[in-house]
């Protein structure tokens, strides 16, 4: 029953599809871009559980992630965001860009 209630850490960025490879997940968890509700892991087989919060340190940028879902595999694009919910953009740049808006047009 465990195996409902909790994932491996790398198992779900694969599945969420924050990374495209489990060999990617297990290589971020590994170098401390990852942490579980503010506490850094470098254990690729840490679980996660839903309500957990992830904090992600990708490409340059942050991503806080709040897990709301776990899978039994890896699914496409629209089954994979419901997920998560992405905490760090709450209507910000995200929401301008699906809208559409040109990048010059907002404040300065």
């Amino acid at each position: 029953m465990g195996e409902d209630t909790r994932q491996r850490l790398d198992k779900w960025l694969w599945f969420a599809r924050i990374v495209r490879t489990r060999a990617m997940a297990q290589e971020l968890v590994e170098a401390g871009h990852v942490r579980i509700n503010r506490q850094r892991t470098q254990k690729p087989g840490h679980d996660v559980k839903v309500g957990d919060v992830l904090t992600i340190t990708l490409h340059g940028g942050v991503k806080v992630l709040k897990v709301d879902g776990l899978a039994p595999r890896r699914g496409g694009a629209p089954s994979a965001q419901l997920l998560y919910t992405d905490l760090a953009m709450p209507g910000g740049d995200a929401a301008s860009a699906e809208k559409g808006d040109a990048p010059g047009s907002g404040l300065c």
